[in-house]
C-alpha cells in the first residue's frame, strides 16, 4: 500500500496496488502544472486508488478536452490527472507520495517540449 498527500495535508490518498511505469514528462502542461522542469508521473488502476480524507477539497481543471488535472484547493498541490478516454486509470504525481513507490523513472517523455534551460543528464530513454 502507498500513501500520498498534498502539501498542507488537507487531502490524503491511498494506492492499494502497484504503480505503472514511472515517467518524467516534459510537456508544457506538466511543466506549468508542476512549476518545474518536468513532472514525474505514474498510472494506477482506478479501482486501487482512493481518497482517505479531503476529497471535498479537490479542485479540477480541464487542461485539454477530457483531461482533468486535480489539485488541492487549499495549497495548490497537483495530485492526480484523470483522462476521460481512460476511465479505469488515475495518473498520480509521484512527488505527492509519502511512501516509496518501489521503482525509478523508466524514461523521459515529450522531450521535444522540454524547457530550453533544462539539460537531461541521465541515461534514461528519451521519447517524443
Amino acid at each position: 500500500m502507498l500513501e500520498g498527500s498534498c502539501l498542507c495535508g488537507a487531502i490524503r490518498y491511498r494506492v492499494d496496488g502497484e504503480v505503472g511505469p514511472i515517467m518524467n514528462c516534459h510537456c508544457s502542461q506538466c511543466r506549468k502544472a508542476s512549476g518545474a522542469a518536468f513532472a514525474t508521473n505514474a498510472s494506477v488502476a482506478k479501482s486501487e486508488f482512493s481518497f482517505v480524507s479531503g476529497e471535498d477539497q479537490l479542485g479540477r481543471f480541464e487542461s485539454s478536452p477530457g483531461q482533468f488535472r486535480c489539485f488541492c484547493s487549499q495549497c495548490g498541490s497537483p495530485l492526480i490527472k484523470l483522462v476521460a478516454a481512460k476511465p479505469d486509470e488515475v495518473r498520480i504525481r509521484l512527488g505527492t507520495l509519502d511512501s516509496d513507490p518501489g521503482g525509478k523513472p523508466k524514461g523521459h517523455f515529450l522531450v521535444s517540449e522540454k524547457a530550453p534551460w533544462t539539460v537531461i543528464t541521465d541515461d534514461l530513454p528519451q521519447v517524443g
